[in-house]
């Protein structure tokens, strides 16, 4: 079954040349750059003004790179919040690690950070999962304000998101490798998460959730690694919308109001296709708010 909404969105096109293994965390930028990574690599990379000129390298880390977020420096200039390895960093315009907030030690084999997104008071919220997908040894963890670095939720399996309502007051986290993705109350001024509740489940036979977005509208649109679709949600978990993509791995999704980007992974892939690690673009009305600033005391935290 295929949804469609007053408008359609398509065709797919590449944006740039470039094709990535694990390409993610596409983010729009307050002053309307889109900027993404390449996890396993450890790129920070921002897609180019023109179509079809390649991706500009703003950071390489030694360690696998999951998401940022916008970060205040001095004046003018803006820096990073990073989810890396296994830790929180702050990084200046040229990707240098200025400072670390390493995550609490966890049990098992090796992890790192998957996804991650700011909330509007600043904070970060990082999931982590296995190299190898351990069952529920994946958790979501914290950076608060004043550097405090807590697990508020432990026992999952391949975190993606979270996300969050337009009002701050409801994230969105999927379990890639459970097929769900889940609702839950926030408390903006403490963080404080309650009334956990299912939003969507996908059958792991035919796709899985993977990285999100939502509108202004306050619907969640998701990209279903395997099953080369997006679909948008509606707040009570209503299916809305299902978008054809032209690659088996779309991984996330980034609405910028003029088109809807969504970057793809040929990780583990024997036979890629022309669009298979690409980060595709199509024409789209759509508009999402711009990713959060991550909060100024963390830039701050570095001097």
């Amino acid at each position: 079954m295929t949804v469609y909404g007053p408008t359609d969105i398509g065709p797919f096109r590449p944006i740039t040349p470039e094709r990535l293994r694990l390409g993610e965390g596409p983010r729009l930028l307050p002053d309307g750059a889109v900027v993404l990574v390449d996890i396993l690599t450890g790129r920070l990379l921002r897609l180019p003004t023109v179509p079809g000129r390649e991706l500009a390298q703003l950071a390489r880390l030694s360690d696998p790179l999951g998401a940022v977020a916008p970060l205040p420096l001095t004046g003018d200039r803006a820096g990073w919040l990073a989810a890396t390895g296994m830790a929180f960093a702050v990084l200046d315009p040229t990707g240098r690690v200025l400072r670390e907030f390493p995550l609490p030690r966890r049990e098992g084999g090796a992890q790192r950070m998957n996804d991650a997104a700011c909330d509007a008071a600043g904070r970060m919220w990082a999931g982590t999962m296995a190299y190898d997908a351990t069952p529920g040894s994946g958790a979501l963890h914290l950076l608060d304000v004043d550097g405090t670095v807590t697990t508020v939720l432990d026992g999952l399996t391949i975190p993606n998101g979270p996300v969050f309502s337009p009002d701050g007051r409801t994230m969105y986290l999927a379990d890639s490798a459970l097929g769900t993705v889940e609702a839950f109350t926030v408390d903006p001024g403490t963080a404080r998460l309650s009334g956990r509740r299912p939003l969507f489940e996908i059958d792991r036979d035919t796709g899985s959730p993977d990285g999100m977005t939502v509108d202004a509208q306050g619907c969640v649109w998701s990209a279903i690694w395997r099953a080369g679709q997006v679909r948008r949600y509606a707040p009570d978990g209503r299916l809305l919308k299902i978008v054809e993509v032209p690659a088996v791995q779309p991984s996330s999704v980034c609405l910028t109001g003029r088109r809807l980007v969504v970057t793809t992974a040929s990780l583990g892939l024997e036979d890629p296709g022309p669009c298979d690690g690409a980060v595709l673009g199509a024409p789209c009305s759509v508009v999402a708010p711009p990713a959060a600033y991550a909060s100024a005391a963390l830039a701050d935290a570095h001097a």
